[in-house]
């Protein structure tokens, strides 16, 4: 019979335990922490889907919301790693016609001979994804010793794919602000906060960086620039007020062409969430007269003479970059002037030439993520900010 010691003990242990178990998730979600993979131009988060939990890789994309990965069956795109099979995974569950996540997200139909909920979602570049929303485990790695697992996370199992993703990923993991992004899923256990740090495009160079949840993702210290999130719609965005650009010594402001010029002031002809920030589009889309003013500063003060570009794709070239001398272009954010270096402003397109990383935009501005590669780039989404510190991001 236990002594009255004993009992006081053992009552003890379960208080502590239970109090902890309360905490688990909120505590295992601030520690979470992934590696980012640069792929030629993407950015791929580490991961583990299913149980057993096989290794995957998937574009990390701030601009979509649908995590979705290919299975078999499948009409897929290449990809390096085995294509995952959800029957051999025994977390995976289909989701019903009649299920809460099928009635509430959008761009879902509903299979009726099957009651399977299906999904498709396409890109800009016409690249797209078709197959079944299902819920799986998600596991991630970790600060603290043990790994983060996310029990029951929607995502896309894809068996028609196709479109201009490169074979070392997977598919896409969702980060946007729409419901079923991973982000909004993780919920108020990371409380809306996230960052990343983008280890630059230096052509064959991997070394990976780290993506934080939590309070260990918040972004401070010396040189930190922050700027609001503009509430906009669609909620996948996450829209940001660009003011201005400067090239070298000239300053270029933004304004809506809708707006006379002479007949408004140019810091009220700025509209509010004029460019979103994305991290999965590789070069930074401004507005097409913005754009041309760029080009015109930055042809009058480098000296080099501009080159077609070799590939045929972007507009301002130049022969390498070790004979360019390529001036500092900072980005005006609101409250937050943003300073880019060479890595982000130019891309090396052959051995021998170098493009602006620029283009006008068709129809939204987007700061890309050569843009912000050797950046810490923190989102609070409770404060509704983006934050940005000049980082090397091979050693964080």
């Amino acid at each position: 019979m236990a002594n009255e010691s004993e009992i006081v003990t053992n009552l003890l242990q379960r208080s502590f335990s239970r109090a902890r178990s309360f905490g688990q998730d909120y505590y295992s979600l601030q520690s979470a922490s992934s590696e980012i993979i640069p792929d030629r131009g993407e950015y791929l988060l580490k991961f583990y889907l299913g149980a057993p939990p096989i290794e995957t890789l998937a574009i990390a994309d701030t601009g979509s919301d649908l995590t979705w990965i290919q299975c078999k069956p499948c009409v897929c795109f290449d990809q390096k790693a085995p294509i995952f099979e959800p029957s051999r995974s025994s977390t995976y569950k289909q989701a019903s016609c009649s299920s809460k996540v099928c009635t509430s997200l959008p761009r879902t139909s509903c299979n009726v001979s099957s009651n399977t909920c299906n999904y498709k979602v396409q890109y800009g570049d016409n690249s797209f994804s078709k197959g079944d929303i299902a819920m799986e485990k998600i596991t991630l790695g970790s600060t603290a010793e043990e790994k983060v697992t996310l029990p029951s996370v929607v995502i896309g199992c894809g068996h028609l794919n196709q479109g201009t993703f490169g074979a070392g990923a997977s598919g896409i993991v969702g980060l946007g602000g729409g419901e079923a992004s991973l982000i909004t899923q993780m919920g108020s256990s990371i409380q809306g906060k996230f960052s990343y740090c983008l280890v630059p495009y230096l052509g064959r160079m991997t070394k990976s960086s780290k993506m934080k949840f939590g309070d260990q993702a918040v972004v401070t210290g010396a040189g930190v620039a922050t700027t609001p999130i503009v509430p906009n719609r669609p909620k996948t965005f996450y829209f940001l007020t660009l003011e201005g650009i400067t090239v070298g010594n000239m300053k270029l402001n933004y304004y809506d062409t809708t707006f006379p010029s002479s007949s408004v002031n140019v810091s009220k002809a700025i509209q509010e969430g004029n460019i979103i920030i994305d991290s999965g589009t590789t070069l930074t889309y401004l507005s097409t007269e913005l754009y041309y003013q760029v080009i015109t500063a930055l042809k009058s003060q480098m000296k080099s003479r501009p080159i077609r570009d070799p590939l045929g794709l972007l507009k301002l070239c130049f022969r390498s970059i070790a004979r360019v001398n390529v001036p500092e272009i900072t980005f005006h954010f609101k409250g937050a002037d943003v300073k880019l270096k060479p890595i982000n402003t130019f891309i090396e397109t052959t051995r021998r030439s170098i493009c602006l990383a620029f283009a006008p935009a068709s129809i939204v501005s987007i700061f890309g993520n050569l843009a912000q590669a050797n950046f810490l780039v923190g989102y609070d989404l409770e404060k509704k900010t983006v934050s940005f510190k000049p980082t090397d991001c091979s050693r964080s």
